[in-house]
């Protein structure tokens, strides 16, 4: 049992060097994780989406040049050969396209949807980062409490067993403590193998095994959300949360192409221009070279095009009352979201301090209960109980510890406020491990 939790432990600790806080560990995350590389490249092509609109109201040109060998047989001209050679410029200028100026404000509002998109993205690898940093942390507490608890049974243990051997105490209490001890062995092995889990969980953000991490100290300042309003939280999310910009955007694109195929029935008005330039080109058996320069207006008007254009129109109509639809449970998602953070913090506060109360009481029981047992008042089963209860009080307060930094994370981040420099405070907490 030993030399297996030497070999995990190795396993665990071997590629640890130096010791990185949580900001460190952000930065090799934004430069390994693959879903934010994803959703950069998502924006480079959403980004694309503004000069294609554009294109839509400017002008358009094309060159046409070809060189044809003709062979003709003729009864009245018998034989010809020529090349005939041709070249042209033609030049289009909308002037009025209800279709292409709707399509470019759909642009824009998907450039706004690709940033939206972005910056969540951004958002959420904060949070997963943070998420991951704190879930090794915790694994790492648990284990030293598993191995302070396993201590403390050993010590127990081991009287119980002299106790026996005087007469002092009955077999039933060197049983009890030997269950104890057995019981902490595999959740030993079993922190061991979560605090793998963990640190590949961490792996899969930043690319690399992670190194030594900064551990949470005893600088942790408590505080109530600023505000301390849910209601005025609730207001900034639907203001600067990026999920609802993108789907707001959404909206506004949907709403767009319903005009966009209305447009279908509106008529069409161009700037035209061409110069052609005609070498031997065959008339009656002569060749000729002609030069043609053609400028002008050229109207469009659509008539019947087989309900072809309702339908789409309905069919828009239709996507335009579910991007509505989706607009409003996104929003109220956010604002549940925003709740959630927000109890999430105050609550923690909470727990926090009535878990650090609770530790205190705790310690107090034990020393009472060890006082006990040295009287003769008290079992060893009692003693195993308080230190177990000591502990699991320690591994509370580190989890609710952890937790109220997250609500806080999570808070600004429904809020769409969350930043780096949110990670820097956080930083201020930690303590290096080398």
């Amino acid at each position: 049992m030993k030399q297996l939790s030497l070999a995990l432990i190795g396993i665990g600790f071997s590629h640890l060097a130096f010791s990185a806080n949580l900001s460190d560990i952000y930065h090799q995350a934004q430069n390994s994780d693959a879903a934010f590389a994803s959703a950069r490249a998502a924006y480079r092509a959403g980004v694309e989406k503004l000069p294609q609109g554009r294109a839509g109201l400017l002008p358009q040109a094309s060159l046409n040049a070809n060189a044809l060998n003709n062979d003709t047989h003729s009864s009245l001209f018998g034989n010809m050969n020529y090349t005939f050679r041709s070249a042209a410029v033609t030049v289009t200028q909308p002037i009025y396209r209800k279709q292409n100026w709707e399509q470019y404000e759909q642009a824009k509002q998907q450039v706004s949807a690709a940033e939206a998109q972005l910056a969540s993205s951004a958002q959420d690898l904060i949070l997963r980062t943070a998420q991951a940093y704190f879930d090794v942390l915790q694994s790492q507490d648990n284990i030293n409490f598993v191995r302070a608890q396993k201590a403390a049974i050993g010590e127990q243990l081991a009287q119980a067993k002299r106790n026996f051997e005087v007469g002092t105490a009955t077999i039933t209490d060197s049983n009890e403590a030997q269950a104890r001890s057995d019981l902490a062995n595999a959740q030993e092995i079993a922190a061991l193998n979560d605090l793998q889990i963990k640190q590949r969980a961490l792996q899969r953000i930043i690319g690399t095994m992670p190194p030594k991490l900064d551990a949470l100290g005893d600088k942790l300042q408590l505080a109530p959300p600023n505000p301390a309003n849910m209601d005025v939280w609730i207001a900034r999310a639907e203001l600067g949360s990026p999920v609802l910009k993108a789907q707001l955007a959404g909206y506004e694109i949907a709403r767009r192409e319903v005009e966009r195929n209305r447009a279908g029935h509106y008529p069409t008005l161009d700037a035209v221009a061409s110069y052609a330039d005609n070498r031997n080109q065959n008339f009656g058996g002569f060749q000729v070279n002609t030069k043609n320069a053609v400028i002008g207006v050229e109207f469009n008007l659509p008539l019947y095009q087989g309900g072809l254009v309702g339908s789409r129109v309905r069919e828009a109509v239709a996507n335009q009352d579910k991007a509505r639809a989706d607009l409003e449970d996104a929003r109220r998602q956010v604002d549940l979201n925003t709740s959630q953070a927000y109890l999430g913090v105050t609550s923690g506060e909470a727990q926090v301090k009535a878990l650090e109360q609770a530790l205190i009481s705790s310690q107090t029981s034990l020393d009472s209960t060890r006082l006990g047992f040295e009287v003769g008042v008290r079992t060893t089963v009692d003693v195993l109980n308080a230190q177990q209860q000591l502990y699991s009080a320690k591994r509370d307060l580190a989890a609710a510890r952890y937790n109220y930094i997250l609500s806080s994370l999570r808070l600004k981040a429904a809020a769409g406020t969350l930043s780096e420099m949110d990670l820097g405070e956080v930083d201020k907490w930690l303590v290096s491990n080398n």
